[in-house]
């Protein structure tokens, strides 16, 4: 199954930049948006502007179990890429 790749440039409210990829199984850049919300909100990031311009469909892959599961589980899997918390 192929799953969507929205790779994804967000300033923290400390300035820096945070690099992310949302994975999910829809290629729709509004979900891909609101799910990248939910998780900037559950980090302390609520502020963070997050449009079309930061989130952008990249490519579409095969992943992993593990990442497959959290999908179906919570609609989505953020890949931190850089600038983002452990």
């Amino acid at each position: 199954m192929g799953f969507h790749v929205f790779d994804t440039y967000v300033k923290s409210k400390n300035g820096y930049v945070m690099h992310f990829d949302v994975i999910t199984d829809k290629n729709d850049t509004e979900k891909a948006i609101t799910f990248a919300k939910e998780w900037l909100k559950n980090i302390g990031e609520k502020d963070a502007k997050i449009t079309t311009e930061e989130c952008r469909f990249c490519h579409t892959q095969s992943v992993s179990e593990e990442i497959e599961i959290e999908i179906m589980t919570n609609g989505y899997f953020i890949a931190k890429m850089e600038g983002c918390p452990q």
